[in-house]
């Protein structure tokens, strides 16, 4: 009997060890997954879908190893990326892909600045915040977008138009070919507005030639040989909307028996490598600085975003101007 009470109460004993032990594990199991919940949710990674317009310049792809760097700032973020190759349908694809994605945030460099609404008010729709970058947009409701980061155009061709004011004076008799940026983008619109306001009270300053050179280096060369196969010796000033466009031109007007700098004044926006080592050689008279290099503004626009915190509606990126007598000192600091 005495060892029939001494197993009774040995089972017992086992049978609430293994108890508590079941309820110490289902303890530690639940602390276990609550606390892998709250891990996951904590670290789990924010996602910012990137539209890009493509890769049409040295500055583009700049701007695009810029924002790539984001996940190397930041290890709690991720980014999916898209090349436009220069066609809105396909930004908007790529859009409509992020929201189907659910990523936490969108960021879009339009590749003009209309024809937006559908899309971003489908964005709108799942609760996704977009960022507009470098390109602006013109929509019926503003809503639709939760800020712009980038430069500001119109001020950019303010700058270059002064920078010609300033080297031949107000009164000066000056025949401007201008290469154009690609229709209907920001930079397009916003440079050429600024820089014609610029010179509007300048009645000697002609524009005799104008047309769009898509930003590309090949279509800037093509149609800069076709400007001065028609008006080579009137020209005395080029306004290239970017850089790429200009280290084009650059080569049309040596290619002509011109010598570009001399002969035919230079000034173009962007800043980037290789028109600065042109500047340096004396081939560029002038640049209007456009940053790319974004991605850590963007990262931390994004990220006060998504932490529900106010930002800005237009947020600048930082930039300068630089002469002729500035290229060499510069030079090597230019990354892109």
């Amino acid at each position: 009997m005495k060892f029939k009470k001494m197993f009774a109460l040995m089972a017992s004993t086992v049978l609430c060890v293994g108890m508590l032990a079941g309820c110490g594990g289902s303890t530690t199991a639940t602390s276990s997954a609550a606390g892998s919940t709250a891990s996951g949710s904590s670290s789990a990674k924010k996602v910012i879908g990137f539209a890009q317009v493509g890769a049409e310049s040295g500055w583009r792809t700049a701007e695009t190893d810029s924002i790539k760097t984001i996940p190397t700032l930041d290890p709690n973020i991720d980014l999916k990326f898209s090349d436009g190759q220069q066609k809105q349908e396909n930004q908007i694809k790529a859009i409509r892909s992020f929201i189907a994605q659910k990523v936490d945030i969108i960021a879009l460099d339009p590749v003009v600045e209309t024809g937006w609404d559908t899309v971003l008010k489908e964005a709108k729709d799942a609760k996704i915040p977009v960022v507009i970058v470098d390109r602006k947009v013109t929509v019926s409701d503003e809503s639709l977008y939760k800020c712009f980061l980038g430069s500001d155009m119109v001020e950019e061709g303010k700058k270059a138009a002064q920078v010609i004011i300033d080297k031949f004076g107000k009164d000066a008799q000056l025949n401007i070919a201008e290469l154009q940026g690609t229709v209907g983008s920001t930079a397009m619109v916003g440079r050429q507005q600024g820089f014609n306001d610029t010179i509007k009270d300048c009645k000697n300053y002609k524009i005799i030639k104008s047309q769009t050179g898509d930003f590309t280096r090949a279509k800037g060369k093509e149609v800069m040989e076709a400007f001065l196969k028609s008006d080579g010796d009137k020209i005395n000033v080029l306004w290239a909307h970017n850089d790429d466009m200009a280290v084009g031109a650059v080569q049309a007007i040596e290619e002509y028996g011109k010598k570009p700098g001399q002969d035919i004044f230079i000034v173009s926006v962007d800043g980037i490598k290789d028109m600065f080592e042109l500047m340096a050689a004396g081939k560029s008279n002038a640049i209007i600085e456009c940053n790319p290099l974004l991605g850590p503004q963007l990262l931390e626009v994004s990220k006060n975003i998504l932490d529900g915190k106010e930002v800005e509606r237009s947020i600048k990126s930082k930039e300068s101007q630089f002469l002729q007598k500035d290229a060499a000192t510069e030079l090597p600091n230019r990354k892109y």
